[in-house]
């Protein structure tokens, strides 16, 4: 029996695991069967909370998407680890730092008005240029994990479930890419809908929302702070001009706990 926690990110739904006593085997394939709406828990993917391998820092994560694959982070996830370890692992210190594949990311937490927050500080992005695919015009953004962002002239039309696969695997994306869909509404507000890498059309993706806005500020002048609305909630997205490094900001939710 493994106990696990379902947590919530703008409806971006993950299990995870506390792993400071022990870890998961073969964590690719049980993220696959947790991760089935039918016949397991039901989620986006899996993610291990573990000990930090460096002892300044205070966790690490590790995330499966559904398919099994590994990813390199999660902006969604990684709110939800901040928010674990600070109410699970008694860990009140401010800034936390959290190991990722991506490297450390620093986190500040706070509960507000309307709950939990949590801002993260998600690094540079990585501009990797632009593309032509089926017809559209894509700006490709790393961060840390890769990303092409189109703008359609209404997201709840956008072709995510039948473009998103397609676009997901095309040779343009040698390790594959997750696929944003934005409409630009005003300078400090984007819709988007993503189909994630390894997963499938979701309710929100934190890097995606940070890669929207990076090429919203570029190719629509939007301003620096943006409201990035996804269709599980919204997240505000900071590029900062003096640091150039993108700040995330946005909720973290307890959903239910059991045994697998």
């Amino acid at each position: 029996m493994q106990h696990f926690t379902k947590m919530q990110g703008a409806g971006n739904d993950y299990v995870y695991i506390d792993c400071r006593k022990n870890i998961p085997e073969n964590p690719g394939c049980l993220a696959q069967r947790v991760s089935d709406r039918h016949f397991g828990i039901g989620s986006d993917g899996l993610v291990l909370i573990l000990p930090p391998l460096n002892s300044e820092n205070h966790a690490r994560m590790q995330m499966f998407n559904s398919d099994g694959s590994e990813a390199e982070m999660c902006g969604n996830a990684i709110r939800c680890v901040a928010r674990f370890v600070r109410e699970r692992w008694n860990l009140t210190v401010q800034p936390l730092k959290i190991e990722t594949k991506t490297g450390v990311k620093i986190i500040e937490t706070k509960n507000g008005e309307n709950g939990f927050l949590a801002s993260v500080d998600m690094g540079e992005p990585i501009l990797e240029g632009e593309a032509t695919l089926n017809g559209r015009e894509f700006i490709k953004v790393s961060m840390g994990n890769p990303h092409a962002v189109t703008f359609v002239d209404s997201v709840a039309d956008a072709p995510v479930l039948t473009e998103g696969p397609i676009l997901e695997v095309d040779k343009e994306f040698p390790k594959k890419s997750n696929i944003e869909f934005a409409e630009f509404i005003d300078a400090k507000r984007i819709k988007m809908r993503v189909w994630e890498r390894g997963t499938g059309e979701t309710l929100a993706c934190g890097t995606g929302a940070c890669a929207a806005a990076v090429a919203a500020m570029l190719k629509k002048n939007a301003e620096r702070i943006l409201t990035v609305e996804l269709l599980g909630g919204s997240l505000t997205i900071e590029w900062n001009r003096e640091t150039n490094h993108v700040i995330m900001i946005g909720p973290a939710e307890f959903v239910f706990e059991g045994e697998f």
